[in-house]
């Protein structure tokens, strides 16, 4: 880190800007080789520094599980191209080779001694808490603790980024997909009668716990966002709704000097691409505009209401 500095950022993110040049220049690498995967690990790199706020950890730890969550898929550079961005399934041959960007990443981490503490997120971000994970099978606390945040902020946003998700509308489905990778299939519990404990799932749930704390801080900003659009269009209702009245007066006036009055007031309101004839047609698309949004509030609040009953 270049004297640790972390950029904050809604509530913490660390910056590309602030990471060391070696992993810098691996990101710039990576970027060459698939932009794709270089958004994606910005995003598991936002995921797991707001993951670890919630989680109460050091700062220290933040700023380690931050860099964690940029290099996690830095073996994706030595996957061949056509079966990285394959966009058909994959086979199972194919499968086994994109698998290797863990062996590879961890590889590539130890080469370079500035690198070597992320290597083994690298290597076991994949792994899961019941050991049906890969490269390794390992379970439970010999998986590294940023290797199991990795693995959440990982997978959620493969969901987020394969159904293509704008908004947080409907975001509840995806976190009730990770909620089955947090806990057992309670048809295997309901049979092991004589189990005393719980079976582990593949992925952390106190974790997921906090992921779910992200999502709504992330589905809240959404809908402050829209409230503000929502003002501005308002606004803007009020002005043309003005400047409407304005164009009715000017045509039920008699007098000439009062109908340019009121006419000159109405061109004094106009914007660009707005003239006295569609104005109208404006105010009626600016109030269909706040009414979808004002839908999709009241949806992004129904999903808060849904992530909060969510238990794992």
């Amino acid at each position: 880190m270049k004297n640790e500095k972390i950029d904050f950022y809604s509530p913490i993110d660390l910056k590309t800007y602030n990471l060391e040049q070696t992993i810098r220049y691996q990101l710039d690498v990576l970027e060459r080789l698939d932009p794709f995967t270089r958004k994606h690990s910005e995003n598991v790199a936002n995921l797991c520094c707001r993951i670890c706020e919630y989680l109460h950890c050091r700062k220290s730890f933040t700023v380690h599980c931050t860099i964690c969550g940029y290099l996690h898929d830095v073996g994706k550079m030595q996957i061949p191209t056509k079966i990285l961005n394959k966009p058909d399934k994959l086979t199972a041959e194919e499968y086994e080779i994109m698998k290797t960007h863990t062996t590879l990443g961890y590889k590539l981490c130890m080469k370079e001694p500035k690198l070597r503490p992320y290597s083994l997120a690298a290597l076991d971000h994949h792994e899961a808490l019941d050991g049906s994970g890969y490269p390794n099978g390992i379970k439970k606390k010999d998986i590294p603790y940023e290797a199991q945040i990795v693995r959440v902020a990982d997978e959620y946003d493969a969901l987020v980024t394969k159904r293509q998700y704008k908004t947080h509308v409907h975001i509840s489905e995806t976190l009730k997909e990770l909620i089955k990778d947090a806990q057992p299939d309670p048809r295997f519990v309901a049979l092991d009668q004589l189990a005393t404990k719980e079976k582990d799932g593949k992925i952390n749930g106190l974790i997921l716990k906090r992921l779910f704390k992200v999502v709504i801080d992330d589905t809240l900003y959404e809908i402050s966002g829209v409230m503000d659009y929502v003002e501005y269009l308002k606004q803007q209702i009020k002005r043309l709704e003005l400047m409407q009245s304005y164009q009715k007066k000017a045509m039920h006036s008699n007098k000439e000097k009062t109908k340019e009055y009121y006419l000159e007031g109405l061109r004094l309101l106009l914007q660009e691409g707005e003239t006295v004839e569609n104005c109208g047609q404006i105010l009626e698309e600016y109030k269909a505009a706040v009414l979808v949004r004002q839908d999709v509030i009241k949806q992004l609040y129904e999903e808060i209401k849904i992530i909060k009953k969510l238990r794992v």
